[in-house]
């Protein structure tokens, strides 16, 4: 049995993230009052030959605000009852989930006449920030469509059901901002640019000229190699604590050469030792 929580910001796509596990046939509640957790976990569990053995519940600002500082003890006594238990946790930055307001002309749940929209996403963040310093696993929405968002939910909480850790290799750019998922985050800023390269900067890390411009500087080799052994140092301590998500976020200056090379190169590496490695280029989407 196994039940993932999603939470996050109103207007990061908690709602996507559901369908999309309604669609791999989790069974999935939306907005669960968090003092009915419990009970419910105890249902999951007494009923093990039931229709269902993944399920998937949705907790958001509009539990009382009481009720969401409960939410690492209920936690707790979850997983001490065995039931298999991720949190998910979806988020963006204040600028677009403020854009997607104004597009879709929803209210917010905080806001009112005397609460602009800013000071309630504000005020959102801190009523949440008992469920989200206990995620398993953090997706920002800032910059994927609705469809990317849908995809990365299948790739990475259904490709973990079988219990076995989903590594995942991000590249980003620094000048877009740091990924707000990432549980190891490495500046490569210090090799050889392609970018001042004019045949090379319209490419990407994963054309093959990028490739053979950086596989020729012996500090690109350095780097992988550096890399590569203080992964394969700490990647098995994570997964010893049964942890279900690793996110490592590899940056360069803008997210198209460097970085992109760096974590596809380590994504061909690491498959030879894990099931499910994903690759993902945040600023190529």
């Amino acid at each position: 049995m196994r039940l993932v929580i999603i939470s996050g910001m109103s207007g990061s796509g908690k709602s996507v993230a559901l369908h999309a596990l309604e669609d791999l046939d989790y069974y999935c509640i939306d907005n669960l009052p968090i003092g009915m957790l419990p009970a419910f976990s105890v249902q999951i569990l007494g009923n093990p030959n039931g229709q269902y053995d993944h399920f998937a519940v949705g907790i958001d600002v509009r539990n009382l605000s009481g009720d969401l500082t409960i939410f690492p003890e209920l936690l707790e006594e979850m997983r001490s009852n065995n039931l298999k238990c991720d949190v998910v946790f979806l988020d963006a930055d204040d600028t677009t989930l403020i854009k997607r307001f104004s597009e879709t002309r929803r209210k917010h749940p905080l806001t009112d006449q005397g609460t602009p929209l800013s000071e309630a996403i504000q005020e959102e963040r801190q009523m949440l920030e008992p469920v989200s310093s206990y995620a398993d696993l953090v997706f920002d929405s800032s910059k994927t469509t609705v469809h990317q968002l849908r995809q990365l939910i299948r790739d990475r909480i259904h490709g973990s059901q079988n219990g076995k850790l989903s590594l995942q290799f991000e590249s980003f750019g620094f000048k877009h901002s740091t990924p707000v998922d990432a549980n190891f985050v490495f500046d490569i800023r210090c090799i050889p640019n392609p970018f001042w390269v004019p045949e090379l900067r319209g490419l990407t890390g994963k054309d093959q000229p990028v490739i053979d411009y950086l596989e020729k500087h012996e500090d690109v080799k350095k780097m992988f190699d550096d890399l590569k052994h203080f992964l394969n140092e700490w990647i098995p301590k994570f997964a010893a604590e049964n942890r279900s998500y690793l996110t490592v976020a590899i940056g360069c200056t803008g997210g198209q050469h460097r970085s992109v090379f760096m974590a596809e190169k380590l994504t061909a590496y690491f498959c030879n030792i894990y099931d499910n490695v994903l690759t993902r280029h945040r600023e190529l989407l």
